[in-house]
């Protein structure tokens, strides 16, 4: 048992880091309009503070991205890479 929990928990961070890692190329492509950027940076700072569990921060994340998704000046491209993040983090479970 305590194993599949360690195997949960490096899954859990791989994830997170994925996540990350969609994010961060969103907010340094040249083509994501800076108030998008804005937001997304904030979130990555969200995801980063280990005063949460990864699932708060995972499930907070989620309902924000939801959020950035509605904005009507969002290209369809990055809207796909939101989802793709959206998806990493929705795996995440304790």
């Amino acid at each position: 048992m305590k194993c599949d929990k360690m195997a949960d928990n490096t899954q859990n961070k791989e994830s997170m880091k994925e996540a990350i890692d969609t994010l961060s190329q969103i907010v340094a492509s040249n083509s994501t309009p800076k108030t998008i950027k804005k937001s997304i940076t904030n979130l990555i700072t969200d995801l980063n503070n280990e005063e949460y569990s990864l699932s708060v921060r995972a499930e907070n994340t989620i309902s924000l991205l939801d959020d950035v998704t509605q904005d009507p000046n969002m290209p369809s491209y990055v809207r796909t890479q939101l989802w793709q993040a959206v998806s990493k983090l929705e795996s995440i479970r304790e």
